[in-house]
């Protein structure tokens, strides 16, 4: 399997209105390192996943609405806890979207959060 990675960044503004979140369940900002995987099993002629340009343009139209956004109010996440993971979901079906029908076998998003912590949502295609 052939994997290519590239990244970007979102700074955010939410609230995790549950208990279990304690002082992050009022309104707080976080700046997330965006990684996007695209995985595929074998290489066209071209000899490579995906151009990384097009990638990168993925990855940033992808997080276009969410970046410098207060999440809270975001339409298409009325009702989500906007945790790491359920962004990383959000990020990865937006750009799996794009992807459907082409040559891919999958992708991850990983969001970190700190650079001890991140989480990541991993999809086939």
């Amino acid at each position: 399997m052939y994997a290519l990675t590239v990244r970007d960044r979102m700074m955010i503004a939410h609230s995790l209105p549950h208990p279990v979140f304690g002082p992050a369940q009022g309104l707080h900002g976080a700046t997330y390192v965006v990684e996007l995987t695209i995985r595929r099993a074998e290489l066209g002629e071209e000899a490579f996943v995906i151009d990384i340009g097009e990638a990168t343009t993925l990855l940033r139209e992808a997080l276009a609405d969410l970046d410098y956004a207060n999440l809270d109010d975001h339409p298409e996440l009325a009702g989500t806890l906007t945790t790491t993971e359920a962004l990383a979901r959000f990020v990865a079906d937006r750009v799996a979207g794009r992807l459907a029908g082409g040559p891919y076998a999958g992708l991850d998003v990983t969001l970190r959060e700190h650079p001890d912590a991140w989480a990541t949502y991993s999809r086939d295609l």
